[in-house]
C-alpha cells in the first residue's frame, strides 16, 4: 500500500519543532519511552529531528516489572541498535524500598504505582522536561493538555493553570524545583501514527500485530493470561487471536480480537472501527476521571 498524505508531513514537521523547542529551552530534557507505538514514534521522529547528530537527550522507561517480555525485548534491541542511553526506573524496586505500596486482590495492577516511581527518576536526574507521546484524541483528560504543560514542584499538574500557546511559542520559564511534561505528537491521531508508521516502514514489537495468545475475559476487558493476574473462580483462559491497540503494565492492558498480522490491515481496522484506543484498559474504568486524577498526581 503506498501512502501520499501530505498532512502525516505536517504533523511530522510540527513535532520535530516541538523537539528542537525542548532541547533550545530546556537544561536537561529526557524522552520517556514506554515501547508502545507512540513512544517509537517520538523515539523516531527525535532521531530525525537531530540526525545526524545523536539525540541529545536520553530515554526513560517507567518499568512496572509486569511489562509484556516482548515489549523489553524490543526497547534493549531498540536502544542497542540506536546507541542512545536508557534510563530505567523500576517499580519493584520503589515497592522493595517501601516508597510504595503492591495492591491485593482480583484487581491488583501495578500502574498507578507508576507516577511515584516516574516523580523519583525526574528528581533523581534533575530533568526540567519530560517528553511524552500523549494524545488529545485518546481520552478525554488529555484533551486539556497543552504542547508545553506546566507541573509545580510536586509534579502535579493543574489544567487550570496552563499558559497560551499562540502561534506556537512555548513559554517553558519555570521556578526551582518545577518541570514540564512535552508531548510532541499531540495534534495526531490514532490513525495518523499507523498511517505514518506504515509509511516509513518503522519496526514494532510484535504484540500489536494478530496473534494467537491465551486470554481470559473480564468486565469486557480482554486480558493476557501471563501469570500476573489473579483469575476469579468464574474465568477460564483459553487461546485466541489476538492483539494490542496499546502496550502497558499486562495487568490493565486489554487486547481486542483481530486477523490484523500486517500494518496495512491495522490502518485499515483502526480507520474503520468504533472503539476508542483505550477502550480495552481497565485501569481508566476505575472512575470516570480516572485519567484526569492521576495526571492531577503527577502521572504521565
Amino acid at each position: 500500500m503506498k501512502y501520499h498524505l501530505s498532512h502525516l508531513k505536517e504533523l511530522e514537521s510540527e513535532s520535530m519543532y516541538v523537539i528542537r523547542e525542548v532541547a533550545a529551552q530546556f537544561e536537561k530534557p529526557v524522552l520517556m519511552f514506554s515501547g508502545g507505538k507512540d513512544s517509537i514514534l517520538m523515539t523516531y521522529l527525535a532521531v530525525k529531528a537531530f540526525y545526524p547528530a545523536k539525540l541529545p537527550f536520553p530515554l526513560l522507561h517507567v518499568d512496572t516489572g509486569h511489562n509484556f517480555p516482548e515489549t523489553i525485548a524490543f526497547r534493549d534491541a531498540l536502544m542497542e541498535k540506536l546507541g542512545v542511553k536508557l534510563i530505567v526506573g523500576s517499580v519493584q524496586e520503589a515497592i522493595d524500598s517501601g516508597l510504595v505500596t503492591e495492591e491485593t486482590g482480583f484487581n491488583a495492577s501495578r500502574n498507578s504505582l507508576q507516577t511515584a516511581t516516574l516523580l523519583e527518576a525526574l528528581e533523581t536526574h534533575k530533568f526540567d522536561a519530560a517528553m511524552g507521546g500523549a494524545r488529545r484524541d485518546e481520552e478525554k483528560a488529555r484533551a486539556k493538555e497543552r504542547f508545553f504543560s506546566h507541573r509545580d514542584e510536586f509534579g502535579q499538574w493543574d489544567p487550570k493553570n496552563q499558559r497560551p500557546e499562540l502561534w506556537n511559542i512555548f513559554n517553558g520559564k519555570r521556578k526551582m524545583g518545577e518541570h514540564f511534561r512535552v508531548f510532541p505528537i499531540s495534534n495526531w491521531t490514532e490513525l495518523d501514527v499507523w498511517q505514518y508508521l506504515a509509511m516509513e516502514g518503522i519496526e514494532l514489537p510484535s504484540l500489536y500485530f494478530a496473534h494467537k495468545r491465551k486470554c481470559f475475559v473480564r468486565d469486557g476487558v480482554i486480558l493476557a493470561d501471563e501469570g500476573v493476574v489473579q483469575l476469579k473462580p468464574n474465568e477460564k483462559a483459553e487461546e485466541m487471536m489476538v492483539r494490542f491497540r496499546t502496550i502497558g503494565d499486562m495487568t490493565c492492558t486489554g487486547a481486542v480480537l483481530s486477523d490484523a498480522d500486517t500494518l496495512e490491515k491495522i490502518v485499515q481496522e483502526v480507520a474503520t472501527t468504533r472503539i476508542t484506543e483505550r477502550g480495552g484498559r481497565s485501569d481508566d474504568k476505575r472512575s470516570e476521571t480516572a485519567m484526569e486524577d492521576r495526571k492531577k498526581q503527577g502521572y504521565f
